[in-house]
């Protein structure tokens, strides 16, 4: 059946919405594929629904192929089985609950792992029922506290997740290949430019983790990567400390007097004017700045924590977070300041000024109940310019594992251009990009939290290990949209356009409209999905639209057909060519048919 735009669901919109910033964004709403309900939540209109089944449609082939099998959960799930796993708690406000009417407990499922794991509990009780892969494609649900960027991060959005089960870690580990096969092939067949980073699993839990990331400027996650072939998320880069340094010969601490110097620039300049160095200039990366803030978790717990890092850097705020999930970082108040007079804003260091004598300030948590955990950078030996925890002074020499020592160290210091590889491959170069899939090797986590064992070949009972496997489905239509659109609209790779082509007839003359349905009719019979443009409107309008849209092939029937010659152009590419009407439609199925 043909396609008519004079009768489809659509309506295109000349100017962008008012709450759209990126343009995959903008023109998915303004092109007519989805329209917004509230913040993070999108309708989908025919359009965009034809693009989503051609995305879910590429995931279910893939996944078959790979001996997966289709399940699907509801999306209103009890609290009990995230109670046991820890999650009602540690996914603290992200998650959407809600009580029935008998005041039983029930969230909105943000993930299944749950689920999955006690599916395989109540059918499964063999070794050889293993391995088993198991996926649905469904819609989740998380109460992000800023919703952004359309599909990209929204409160409801439809995701692929699957989940291996394997006797042992062995069988975990081919499962784990098995599936990142198979999302090298579904982002292959997306169009996408990717690249495989190692990433961290926050509250997913497990061991090894990876991110397929879809490269784009405008995308939220930072990754690096380095000539060698390393590359991470930004949050899961390790730095390689340096070896510890001989401090002999360095004399004890002595103070120096910085007013007003509460920040790196104004110590680093009051240091070389009041104790200049014989070698050259103080830096930045000379001072140790120290940053305190209050843990706070999902239960209500919190402390403090002071972090100390070389003054040329700054906390990434991602690495911190991902480093102290499911615990949240919030800045010191003036009530805490109050509470520990031991911390003096903008002069917090890890000793302590007493009269002429330098003593232990941070170096123990147990004696101040206050964490101290430094950047792998500051290893035994090396000497730093930082707070005396007394207003208007700074100490000078203070060595680490001399004058202080931490209670740990914590790698959150922000990565930048040029920084070495982990691994020894090179310097990094930070790039930004679009989560597009994250694969995990669980383990035993929620096997264990909920009791999934199975007897192996001896008939013992062992704890089932498990692999998670997430893409995120609604999101890969805007990321594709993001990669390929331009200043005039959408332009779908031929793999996911919501139809072949789009036939948009001109004029008023009514044989140039019969022309039109004649070879949508003709194409439409052979199996090729035709839009056809039959409206009343101007070709200005007509064509404005047809980029809007972005179907990969355009086919104008106008005043050409008098010389029996219809236009053909290509969205991608922008090429406009001569099409004889004659032998048109086998022309168009050679087209479409790549």
């Amino acid at each position: 059946m043909i396609t008519r735009l004079s009768s489809y669901f659509v309506r295109t919109l000349r100017e962008d919405p008012a709450d759209a910033e990126l343009p995959s964004h903008k023109l998915l709403v303004r092109a007519g594929y989805i329209r917004r309900v509230a913040p993070g939540i999108y309708s989908w209109l025919p359009l965009g629904l034809r693009v989503l089944a051609k995305v879910e449609q590429i995931v279910r082939e893939e996944m078959d192929a790979i001996g997966a099998q289709e399940v699907r959960f509801p999306a209103l799930l009890p609290r009990e089985p995230y109670e046991a796993t820890g999650r009602w708690t540690e996914y603290g406000p992200n998650l959407f609950r809600l009580h029935d009417r008998k005041s039983g407990d029930y969230l909105l499922g943000p993930t299944h792992e749950e689920m999955f794991t006690l599916m395989v509990k109540d059918l499964y009780s063999s070794y050889k029922d293993l391995p088993l892969a198991l996926y649905q494609i469904q819609i989740k649900y998380r109460d992000e506290a800023r919703p952004r960027a359309g599909l990209l991060r929204g409160r409801e959005f439809i995701m692929k997740d699957s989940y291996s089960f394997d006797i042992d870690d062995a069988g975990l580990a081919a499962s784990y290949q098995r599936h990142r096969d198979a999302y090298v092939r579904i982002f292959d067949r997306l169009g996408l430019e990717y690249v495989i980073v190692q990433a961290t699993s926050g509250a997913m839990g497990g061991s090894a983790s990876e991110e397929f990331l879809a490269v784009s400027p405008n995308g939220e996650d930072t990754f690096v990567r380095s000539p060698g072939g390393y590359a991470a998320n930004v949050e899961a880069v390790s730095i390689a400390p340096p070896q510890p340094t001989d401090a002999e010969g360095i004399p004890a601490p002595r103070a120096i007097l910085t007013p007003g110097a509460a920040t790196i620039d104004t110590l680093v300049d009051a240091a070389n004017q009041v104790a200049p160095r014989a070698d050259r200039p103080w830096r930045g990366s000379d001072t140790l700045k120290n940053v305190a803030f209050r843990l706070v978790w999902p239960d209500g717990r919190s402390e403090l924590l002071v972090v100390g890092l070389p003054g040329d850097r700054d906390i990434d705020l991602k690495r911190l977070d991902a480093a102290i999930a499911p615990a949240e970082a919030t800045p010191l108040t003036e009530e805490d300041f109050t509470a520990n007079p031991g911390l003096v804003k903008g002069y917090i260091g890890p000793v302590a000024l007493d009269g002429d004598a330098v003593l232990a300030h941070l170096g123990s948590e147990a004696a101040t109940g206050i964490r101290y955990l430094v950047d792998p950078r500051v290893v035994p030996g090396t000497a730093w310019l930082t707070g005396a925890n007394v207003a208007d002074t700074h100490l000078i020499d203070v060595v680490a594992g001399r004058d202080f020592t931490a209670d740990g160290v914590l790698d959150v210091a922000e990565i930048r251009d040029g920084d070495p590889a982990p691994d020894g491959s090179g310097p990094l170069s930070l790039a930004r990009g679009i989560e597009m899939g994250h694969i995990f090797q669980l383990g035993r986590k929620y096997a264990d939290a909920l009791g999934l064992k199975v007897l192996d070949s001896n008939g013992k009972l062992v704890t089932v290990t498990m692999g998670s496997y997430g893409v995120g489905v609604s999101r890969a239509v805007a990321a594709v949209a993001e990669a390929t659109c331009d200043d005039k609209g959408l332009s779908w790779p031929r793999a996911l356009a919501p139809f072949d082509l789009q036939i948009v007839a001109t004029g008023k003359d009514e044989a140039v409209f019969a022309a039109a349905e004649q070879l949508a009719a003709e194409l439409d019979a052979a199996g090729v999905a035709v839009l056809l443009d039959d409206r009343k409107a101007s070709p200005g309008v007509k064509f404005a639209d047809a980029e809007l849209l972005g179907i990969p092939t355009t086919v104008i029937v106008g005043r050409g057909l008098t010389d029996g010659l219809l236009e053909l152009r290509d969205r991608a590419t922008g090429e406009r060519s001569d099409l004889p009407v004659e032998g048109a439609a086998a022309r168009l199925r050679e087209i479409v048919a790549g």
